[in-house]
Formats: C-alpha cells, structure tokens, sequence
C-alpha cells in the first residue's frame, strides 16, 4: 500500500491546515447580511473532526494501513522525545487496530450493527496523546512514505473542542480572549500599549 498512499498524499506545505468549510460558509452568513447562502437544514448538521474511524478520512484510513511500523515518526517527534505519552506509530496503530475490528464486526453483524460502543478516541487513542503533539510536522517529515499522523490528531483535536468543548483551560482561555479581546491576550485593544508608560 505504500505506492497508492506515496501517489495521493498531501502535496500543499507542510503545517498547512485546511478550513473547515462548514465553518467558514457559517462566519461568511455571521459577516455578510447579504450572502445569498443558506442556512443548513437540521438533516445536514456535519460531525467537526473525527472521535472515531467512521469519521475519518479515507486518506486517513489508507495511512493507517499503509503504515510499515518503521517508528522513524515516533523517533523524531519532539513530545515523545521528551518523555510525553505522544507516539505517532501507536497513533496509526491504533486507528488500523480499530478499523480492522470494526470492519470484521460490521461484516459479521451487516444487518443489525449498529456500533459497538468503542470509540478510537478515547478507547484507543487516549486525550493525554492528543493533546501533547505540538503539531511539529516531524512525524510527517520522517515518514518515507508520507503518512500523516497529524491530520488524525487534528481531527480528534476538531471534535474535543468543537462537538465536545473539552479542550484544555489554557487553550479555552486564549479562545475566549480571542473572542472578547481581539487578540490571545487578556486585556483590551485600548490597554495593550500601556506597558510603554
């Protein structure tokens, strides 16, 4: 699987991430009273980020088999290196251990599964891993086939903040300044200059 997963990885720069674009469609209707768009119907609510296989990519999906195990991500990644629960190997582990069970049960069970109550995200892939990557790029770099473990750990990053508001108090924080200030800091436009006196 290394050649289709080489032949349809991600050509953009590195470290740059893609607009959600439900989300920007929504901040366009918020900042033009003009927009001719829509709101969506209740039917079409999307699912932001992924806590589980079925919500993943199939790019994603095709990483995680793809994945030959070499543990250079894991090697170079910077939060393992210093001692944080973060592997990127056990990242695209995890999610093929998870698509494989899933997919057996769901072959098993085609007429009446409807879930096993596992998630990847959480049951596979613990908070503490997602939360310690730094979004470095490294593990994409030192992948020989260009994996991207990164993509999967801002996918479930997506869905703890935007469907479960379960980012850490730091990260909530910075947001609400952002959101009442302007800026990450917390104080006001008007106070920002202050510290020159």
């Amino acid at each position: 699987l290394a050649f289709p997963n080489t032949y349809f990885a991600n050509l953009e720069s590195k470290g740059k991430f893609k607009n959600n674009d439900s989300v920007t469609s929504e901040v366009k209707l918020i900042l033009d009273d003009n927009n001719s768009q829509e709101h969506n119907n209740v039917s079409d609510i999307e699912i932001f980020g992924a806590s589980d296989v079925t919500e993943l990519t199939w790019i994603q999906l095709l990483n995680a088999y793809s994945c030959t195990e070499c543990g250079r991500c894991t090697s170079e990644c910077p939060a393992n290196l210093s001692g944080k629960k973060l592997s990127p190997r056990k990242i695209m582990m995890d999610t093929r251990d998870r698509l494989t069970e899933f997919s057996n049960k769901l072959r098993l069970n085609s007429k009446n599964f409807t879930g096993d109550g596992k998630k990847l995200l959480g049951d596979y892939i613990s908070t503490e891993e997602i939360w310690a990557c730094t979004s470095c790029n490294a593990c994409v770099e030192s992948c020989p086939i260009d994996i991207d473990p990164l993509s999967i750990i801002m996918s479930m990053r997506q869905y703890l903040v935007l469907e479960k508001s379960a980012a850490p108090s730091e990260l909530n924080n910075m947001m609400n300044n952002i959101e009442n200030n302007g800026a990450p800091w917390p104080f006001n436009q008007q106070d920002r200059t202050n510290w020159i006196n």
